[in-house]
């Protein structure tokens, strides 16, 4: 009687345990490893003068719907970031790219009551940080460029769910992955139309990928007025236009509730390269004079030390 009761209470005690594994389900139905670490929601940080000066939460990050969105100053400084301007039916362009990809589902955009987001950069900083565990604690995990997980989970973590990228930097993502493209130029725009449909486009300024594998249900476009948004109010217009890496940290301030920050920066020795490279191209980052990394990784340093960000060194 005694090894059945014992056999009954274990039995339900795997159901209950079943139960609450089941309900530890994240935002796009991806379960979390029960080793993970738990990750709470700060409590929110009071929004000082600085701050409040340059965060506006009226700009969305996405481009939704026809071209008659984008105001013309936008546009203006849209179209001159990578060449000089030209004449671009943008209509045209806007309605063959929603043609072949849905526009995004507004209820998946509403901010929960607490969302929780690793914004993950590719510093070489991240080698030996062992942060894969605390990365893959997140609701969303945000990656970019040319990111690579396998033979770094330790360091970087095993789960994405949106990948930031522009055709030159595009790379095949797994089933239920955001991809996340960042337009610098309208051709970009064509790019991931034709990415997804007849791959007649192959070169940009350079070779890119002619079909690319990833959900066209989960495509997201940032719009052009959040990179001048993000260009003006953050960066102060120092370089060019801002880094995928500090893009990808904005949209997080934007639909998160909690914010975490790995990878930015130069690594212990003060080198500048991505986590899965060797040290080859040592200052190459900040040699750019597209971005300037010294401001944007200035900025993230005031974000974290107001408590707008965790971030991790």
């Amino acid at each position: 009687m005694r090894c059945r009761r014992r056999a009954l209470l274990a039995v339900a005690v795997c159901l209950l345990l079943g139960l609450w594994w089941s309900l530890r389900v994240s935002t796009f139905g991806l379960r979390l490893p029960p080793s993970l670490p738990t990750v709470r929601c700060a409590v929110g940080a009071n929004v000082s003068a600085w701050f409040a000066a340059r965060y506006d939460a009226a700009v969305g990050p996405l481009l939704t719907g026809p071209a008659h969105e984008l105001s013309p100053d936008v546009v203006r400084w849209w179209l001159t970031l990578q060449g000089p301007p030209g004449v671009v039916p943008l209509q045209d362009v806007m309605q063959k790219l929603f043609a072949v990809l849905p526009a995004p589902n507004g209820s998946a955009w509403v901010p929960s009551q607490c969302r929780t987001c690793a914004v993950v950069g590719n510093s070489g900083r991240l080698k030996g940080s062992r942060h894969g565990l605390q990365i893959d604690a997140h609701h969303w995990v945000l990656r970019m460029n040319r990111a690579k997980t396998a033979g770094f989970e330790v360091d970087v973590g095993t789960r994405t769910t949106h990948h930031f990228m522009y055709p030159e930097s595009a790379m095949n993502l797994w089933p239920g992955v955001h991809l996340v493209l960042i337009p610098f130029k309208p051709l970009d725009l064509k790019w991931v139309t034709s990415a997804f449909s007849t791959g007649e486009l192959t070169h940009t300024y350079t070779r890119v990928k002619q079909f690319i594998k990833a959900d066209r249900n989960k495509v997201l476009i940032l719009s052009p007025a959040f990179l001048k948004y993000i260009h003006e109010n953050w960066t102060e217009r120092h370089g060019r236009y801002p880094s995928t890496g500090f893009t990808a940290l904005l949209f997080a301030l934007h639909a998160c509730q909690q914010v975490s920050v790995f990878g930015f920066g130069a690594d212990s020795k003060g080198n500048w390269h991505h986590y899965w490279e060797e040290n080859r191209w040592s200052g190459a980052f900040r040699r750019t004079r597209v971005h300037d990394a010294d401001v944007e990784f200035s900025l993230i340093q005031r974000l974290a030390d107001e408590g707008r960000i965790l971030f991790y060194q």
